[in-house]
């Protein structure tokens, strides 16, 4: 039996919640803004993913966030940060970045090309406790890393030099290309979310395209991703 036939949660790419305005096309796996659903308010810590595509020049002007980790993956394209701390810096390809939002900080995040779209993942997770005094933090991991083996790009302890998160999760990347599998056994009794960047691969079976996620609760059995073309890019959450 599959680990994902315990609590197993679908959520299809073509359900997720959508913005679209003139720079701005924005998929939301959790809701998020005017998009609502209580099926969907997040799982486990795991509060908001949202898959964006930001038009050449467009982007999100200075804005406020608090008690918040928000970690940002870029696909495609390049994305220039600046916050009210001070950062400035540009986010590319195989970049995370992780900011903690604690007691409040503002934050701009723009596509400084004039020709170019950028895709990218905002991910919001909930902190272990509110009030934490807000930082910043970026990585580069280069995506040859990820293939076809797990890279942990965020974690509560910072090890394996990934970015610090200020709660019990684990984040984890892989790349397979067509035909490439991989194995992952998941921790008894926490819980799991794999979310599907870019490509398309099969989870123990199950098909799963570009923008679908499954979520499950964890058992022992070990889970197979077998990838079914090229440059399949996954991200899967370890989280309480």
């Amino acid at each position: 039996m599959s680990a994902i036939t315990q609590r197993k949660i679908l959520r299809g790419s073509q359900e997720r919640g959508k913005t679209r305005i003139s720079w701005l096309e924005s998929y939301h796996t959790f809701s998020f803004g005017d998009y609502y659903d209580p099926r969907f308010m997040g799982f486990s810590d795991l509060r908001v993913i949202n898959d964006d595509i930001v038009a050449p020049n467009g982007g999100f002007g200075m804005h406020p966030h608090r008690d918040m980790e928000i970690v940002t993956v870029v696909l495609r394209g390049e994305l220039e940060h600046k916050d009210s701390m001070g950062n400035g810096s540009i986010i590319r390809p195989g970049d995370v970045q992780r900011m903690s939002a604690g007691t409040g900080v503002r934050h701009s995040e723009f596509n400084p090309s004039s020709t170019e779209s950028v895709h990218l993942l905002q991910i919001w997770i909930l902190p272990e406790a509110n009030g934490i005094t807000p930082s910043y933090e970026q990585k580069s991991f280069p995506l040859e890393t990820r293939q076809g083996q797990l890279r942990l790009l965020a974690s509560h302890d910072g090890r394996e030099s990934s970015v610090t998160l200020h709660q019990d999760a684990e984040l984890y990347a892989t790349i397979l290309n067509a035909g490439q599998s991989l194995n992952y056994q998941p921790p008894a009794g926490r819980n799991i979310w794999l979310q599907v960047a870019t490509g398309t691969l099969e989870l123990d079976g199950q098909l799963l395209e570009s923008g679908d996620a499954i979520g499950f609760s964890a058992e022992e059995q070990r889970l197979e991703l077998k990838g079914l073309e090229d440059n399949s890019q996954v991200l899967i959450f370890n989280l309480r």
